[in-house]
């Protein structure tokens, strides 16, 4: 059995092996083998690194300053492909320590040169060339046609609205749904803006949800349209269902004014499943259990069925204890004075 001791022990084998090992004729041998092999390979790394190559290299392009009423139907590619030429210690340079920094492009500077925007190669040459070494000659970019196409949108607001697939476990529902902001501007041409009524999220789904879950998601892309702001926060409020009952009285309606209605019994047993939270705040008085004067005048059987007129948001799964009740209809006596 292994303790302190006896590892211990064995570290100081294993380390007297490996000293032993080094340490014998055969080993120093090999070991000025390799470091020969070594000083080898890194002088013929360093001739064969002093040649020139062909290489390519991709730069990030942005373009900034964009009005939010502007909207790109047509965008700029998000990278440039340059083709360099340099000896091979200046391009293993490129590739392992230096990185390249976006290229901007400031819409200021072409607003005024119509819808479609075509960027000239020259200048993004330029700003290219300031980051690479003096040695370094810049033989490409792809694409050579960098262009964006641009239109002044109109605008109104929509609402937002989740799209995506909810699954959750047995007992537990989305008892509401809450977006910040609740609505957003929309930038479009109007024929594409008369066609927008909502801004939907990127597609969303969610497995087996217990509690609250809150995302930050982006705006479905329209083409042709621009969302301000283009994400939202949304939060899916997560509760569980609880099961209670009240006891709801039957009333009478369209009745005349000297009638009234009696039903035994007077009141009916409302059972229904409601979240957790709102458990305490659900009363009686948020159900309305009524029958019409004109169903009781048609009615041919002995008892009257009763119905829900009207019940209380997110309460599911009512049953009404009974569901048909005995009554009269009684005249009201008048006093004469």
């Amino acid at each position: 059995m292994f303790n302190k001791r006896n590892i211990r022990i064995y570290c100081l084998k294993t380390l007297e092996r490996i000293k032993s090992f080094l340490l014998s004729h055969t080993s120093r041998e090999f070991l000025v083998f390799l470091f020969f092999v070594f000083v080898s390979f890194c002088f013929w790394l360093l001739q064969v690194l002093n040649d020139d190559y062909e290489t390519e290299f991709s730069v990030p392009l942005r373009l900034k300053n964009v009005p939010s009423d502007v909207v790109l139907t047509s965008e700029l590619p998000k990278e440039l492909r340059i083709g360099v030429k340099d000896r091979g210690t200046v391009l293993v340079n490129y590739m392992l320590g230096q990185t390249f920094y976006p290229i901007v492009v400031d819409f200021k500077d072409y607003e005024d040169k119509g819808s479609k925007v075509q960027i000239p190669v020259a200048a993004l040459m330029k700003k290219i060339s300031v980051q690479l070494n003096q040695t370094t000659k810049l033989l490409t970019i792809r694409p050579d046609t960098v262009e964006f196409i641009h239109v002044k949108g109109k605008a109104k607001k929509v609402p937002v609205k989740l799209q995506g697939e909810i699954s959750l476990d047995r007992q537990y529902y989305v008892s509401d749904i809450l977006y910040s902001p609740d609505s957003v501007m929309v930038y479009a041409p109007q024929e594409i803006l008369d066609t927008i009524t909502a801004a939907y999220t990127q597609p969303l789904s969610f497995e087996s949800a217990t509690d609250t879950i809150r995302r930050r998601v982006g705006l479905a892309h329209v083409r042709g349209a621009k969302f301000v702001p283009s994400f939202n926060d949304v939060a899916l409020l997560v509760d569980i269902y609880a099961e209670k009952s009240v006891e709801v009285p039957v009333r009478g309606i369209n009745f005349p004014p000297d009638k009234v209605l009696r039903t035994f019994p007077s009141k009916i047993q409302v059972t229904f499943q409601v979240g957790l939270s709102r458990f305490k705040s659900i009363s009686p008085e948020d159900f309305f259990i009524g029958v019409t004067y004109e169903s009781l005048l048609n009615n041919k059987g002995e008892k009257c069925p009763v119905s829900l007129k009207s019940v209380p948001h997110n309460v599911n799964h009512i049953r009404l204890n009974p569901k048909e009740v005995d009554y009269l209809i009684e005249q009201r006596i008048k006093f004469n004075d």
